[in-house]
């Protein structure tokens, strides 16, 4: 039933009610419904495994004496593994294909992760917490190049949409369910609840790194559920939105220009709050008086819902418009006014409210970002391009844990931290209005 309900749904993205009756509609429904709802499955099982750290510290801290300065470091250190691993891992994906090269991803990480439940010391954590990262690094923005083999720029911001939506739906699904192991397995055969998180929601990665290997296929000439019609009219359009890029430059070309520096800027703030709400979000929760775990995954989960149903309105407006940065701007200010009321609140209620604004705006804003640099890079550029601006922009996900869990140890109050996150989102809305509209309005 879910499969079909999500399948329906990416159908009813890709064919709007102008074009419901066109073959060129019905191909992109076609592909959308065959990859989008695997893919978002994917990143759902990636998400989880990067994130669960933020319910795992509500019993981890005690059991291991950790600071939050200490958790703070180790949440964000994974992005340091992420940022040394992620352009090789790209590149290489774009020249051995995807789909042997995301179920390597994908099957490293699920052991790395379940490997959580033998840390005993800030050391070890750190350690693993590195070393998950480079066994994800190349993922996300593998399947963002992997999208472009499929879509045309005017597209791909739906898709990319759909895809993220994966975001929220680790919450929706991550927030009761780690609530749950944490609650119901304490102490099972000896073990905390928290490692039992670790072990249990490792599983689904394995799975779906088996599963990548029989069921992707690395482009449109391999894709044997496409007829040769379809498969040609999905090659001419991707053919010819690459002629209108930038093809076959060097990768220090491309780093010398000034419009990836620019576009991994904006990202960064993106990410900055982003991260400061999925790290942060079951202590936030905690703090209005949740002591409970099942309770504190359950209210995780609503901010996440909210996400869940602007992501696909924001995509689907930005592609009827052809317009790019004001569907990027105005969701990341939207997100910064709910980051910044939040600490003047107290009550459960109140705070769910503002953090489901907060976290609709910034999850809007991790997808519509990547309509940016994919409407100007094609070939090997855009494995290049995507994977460096991701890359230099993650290591807001060292910076963001690391500086809030600082600023929580230094005043005892989560204040200060959310208005930081707050000014670096809106720092990264003025940057968007640097980027050219007649360079990504297409």
């Amino acid at each position: 039933m879910k499969s079909k309900l999500a399948t329906s749904a990416v159908t009813a993205e890709f064919a709007s009610s102008e074009d419901a009756g066109s073959f060129e509609a019905k191909t992109y429904a076609k592909v959308g419904r065959r990859l989008i709802p695997f893919l978002m499955l994917c990143y759902l099982g990636a998400y989880l495994d990067r994130v669960n750290v933020g319910f795992a510290k509500l019993q981890m801290l005690n059991d291991l004496r950790f600071s939050e300065t200490v958790y703070g470091i180790g949440a964000g250190i994974f992005f340091l593994g992420y940022f040394l691993f992620e352009v090789p891992s790209n590149v290489v994906l774009h020249k051995l294909g995807a789909r042997n090269w995301l179920a390597r991803i994908m099957l490293t990480w699920a052991v790395i992760s379940a490997s959580f439940v033998f840390v005993k010391s800030p050391t070890v954590f750190y350690i693993l917490r590195f070393l998950l990262g480079v066994a994800e690094a190349g993922f996300a923005p593998g399947v963002i190049l992997y999208l472009t083999y499929w879509f045309p720029a005017a597209r791909r911001a739906k898709a990319l949409s759909l895809f993220f939506m994966a975001i929220p739906l680790a919450g929706i699904v991550g927030g009761p369910l780690s609530g749950y192991i944490m609650h119901a397995f304490q102490d099972v055969h000896g073990l905390a609840g928290w490692k039992w998180l670790f072990m249990l929601e490792a599983l689904p990665s394995l799975f779906l790194g088996v599963a990548i290997l029989f069921y992707l296929d690395n482009g449109i000439a391999g894709a044997k559920w496409l007829s040769d019609e379809e498969k040609a009219l999905l090659k001419r359009n991707v053919e010819k939105d690459n002629a209108q890029t930038v093809k076959h430059v060097s990768i220090r070309a491309f780093i010398a220009d000034r419009r990836l520096w620019l576009m991994a800027a904006i990202y960064f703030c993106v990410v900055m709050g982003q991260y400061g709400l999925t790290f942060w979000l079951p202590t936030i929760v905690r703090r209005t008086g949740v002591a409970d775990p099942l309770w504190v995954g359950i209210l995780t989960a609503i901010p996440y819902l909210c996400a869940i149903v602007a992501l696909p309105l924001i995509g689907a407006s930005a592609d009827k418009r052809r317009e790019r940065r004001l569907h990027l701007a105005i969701p990341m200010l939207v997100s910064a006014a709910g980051f910044a009321t939040l600490p003047m609140l107290g009550s459960v209620g109140a705070s769910i409210i503002c953090v489901s604004i907060a976290a609709a705006g910034i999850l809007a804003s991790s997808s519509q970002f990547w309509a940016l640099p994919t409407a100007v890079l094609g070939g090997m550029s855009a494995a290049a391009g995507i994977a460096a601006v991701n890359c230099f922009a993650n290591l807001a996900g060292f910076f963001s844990p690391a500086i809030v869990g600082w600023l929580n140890d230094l005043t005892g109050k989560a204040t200060a931290g959310l208005l930081f996150i707050s000014i670096a989102i809106v720092l990264g809305a003025v940057l968007v209005f640097f980027v050219p509209a007649k360079t990504v309005n297409r």
